[in-house]
């Protein structure tokens, strides 16, 4: 009951937000720091959740041999699911031409900012992205808010734990009442977010303005078509084939949800999400490295995007890429995506390095930073919605999805949907 009344208002906080955003756009651009405030709230919930509740589902089950399965697992999972998302975005795109019949200014003064950040980000090689998983010291990891280096020294310390033994159970103790009171933690700070939401939403309306939506209505579309299909094709089909109802799962994570579209923030969406997941029936362990890592190898909405920004871009320079080098290109952007989560308009950085590599213009990388607020908003909800499905995923894949506490969880809410279990589950 207390979820529904926090649903509420932040529904209501949605709706205030654009109203407030057209009606007093100069009102609406001083509640930015509300926001602002209520990310900083969630960031600091993240290092011990996470740190927490990745050992103790870890070393809980003991069993060592689990961790690399998962891991290999995880990642053969988030390859095909991207790759997948990459070439739905470059067929929507080639049937829409987003970028033809554009009309742009004839001075973007934004251009230099973007080669600037392009040449001091993007050129990183593979063995520097390796050697980056690795950090110098978790206090520092937590105070960026690495979250692959958070999870490569939870899973070595769990590792340890389990070496240890019964020694170590004082600490196990410890870390167990750390997770409890970081769940409790982010409910109090999910009180916030109707007040941060409203910040967002507002300060985005104010300063984009309704107008935006008229001009670049052609790559906006494109793009949340695109998401649509994904969701409604692929996650579908993944949801199908480990027997839940994809309408139930997006019912559930209906709150993590909303706040990433409206904070266009991933970590925003995060604690709350991995809380409903395991209560959802996914292991503790395995929300625990697969949402986090997610956020760097299974960007979803990120990659359609970045496939149809491509075509844009090119469009917009007078470019026709023929479909060979499109395909190149795509390739490119499996590679150049990985592993640079949490650099502020990574997406856009990410594409004005892969069209400067293949003498592409970045004119239309200069348009896109205008509108780029409302576009994150949907691939940032797909990112989590993709990351929620592949917990379940890769729990059915394990054999340690938990339909009964599916069934229950779903059965609590305020509308029963039906669940298609497994037979081992009837037979159990």
């Amino acid at each position: 009951m207390k979820n529904a009344h926090l649903t509420l208002w932040i529904g209501i906080a949605l709706v205030a937000g654009v109203i407030v955003g057209v009606a007093a756009p100069g009102f609406a651009i001083k509640m930015h720091p509300l926001a602002a405030i209520f990310l900083r709230m969630v960031k600091m919930i993240i290092a011990p959740l996470l740190f927490s509740t990745l050992v103790v589902g870890i070393a809980g089950h003991g069993d060592v041999k689990k961790i690399g399965r998962v891991g290999i697992k995880t990642l053969i999972y988030f390859e095909i699911v991207t790759t997948i998302a990459l070439f739905i975005g470059l067929g929507v795109a080639n049937m829409t031409n987003p970028g033809i019949g554009i009309e742009h200014p004839a001075v973007l003064p934004q251009l230099d900012e973007i080669s600037s950040a392009t040449s001091t980000i993007c050129h990183n090689s593979f063995s520097e992205f390796f050697i980056d998983l690795f950090p110098t010291s978790i206090v520092q990891s937590m105070a960026e808010g690495n979250l692959l280096q958070i999870v490569i020294f939870s899973i070595f310390f769990a590792l340890a734990i389990c070496t240890v033994g019964k020694k170590a159970k004082p600490v196990m103790d410890l870390l167990n009442s750390v997770c409890q009171i970081m769940f409790k933690f982010t409910e109090f700070v999910m009180l916030f977010a109707p007040v941060g939401i409203f910040g967002a939403i507002s300060y985005t309306v104010a300063s984009s303005g309704i107008g935006v939506l008229k001009n670049y209505a052609k790559i906006i579309g494109s793009l949340y078509f695109a998401l649509i299909v994904f969701v409604a094709i692929v996650l579908f089909i993944a949801c199908k084939i480990v027997g839940i109802s994809l309408r139930a799962l997006l019912q559930a994570i209906e709150e993590p949800a909303i706040l990433a579209f409206t904070t266009a923030s991933s970590e925003a969406a995060l604690p709350k999400a991995m809380e409903i997941m395991e209560n959802f029936g996914v292991p503790k362990s395995i929300v625990g490295f697969v949402m986090p890592t997610g956020y760097t190898f299974n960007c979803d909405g990120s990659a359609l995007y970045l496939a149809i920004a491509v075509i844009f871009c090119a469009q917009i320079a007078g470019i026709n890429l023929p479909i060979e080098q499109q395909l190149i290109i795509m390739f490119a952007l499996m590679v150049t995506s990985k592993g640079i989560a949490g650099v502020p308009r990574v997406a856009l950085i990410i594409l004005a390095g892969t069209l400067m590599s293949f003498n592409i213009p970045i004119i239309g990388v200069a348009i896109l930073l205008g509108i780029d607020q409302l576009l994150d908003m949907g691939r940032t909800t797909v990112n989590l919605i993709g990351n929620c499905v592949a917990t379940v995923v890769i729990a059915r894949w394990e054999n340690e999805f938990d339909y009964n506490k599916m069934n229950k969880y779903i059965a609590s809410g305020s509308e029963k949907l039906e669940s298609k279990p497994y037979p081992e589950e009837i037979e159990s």
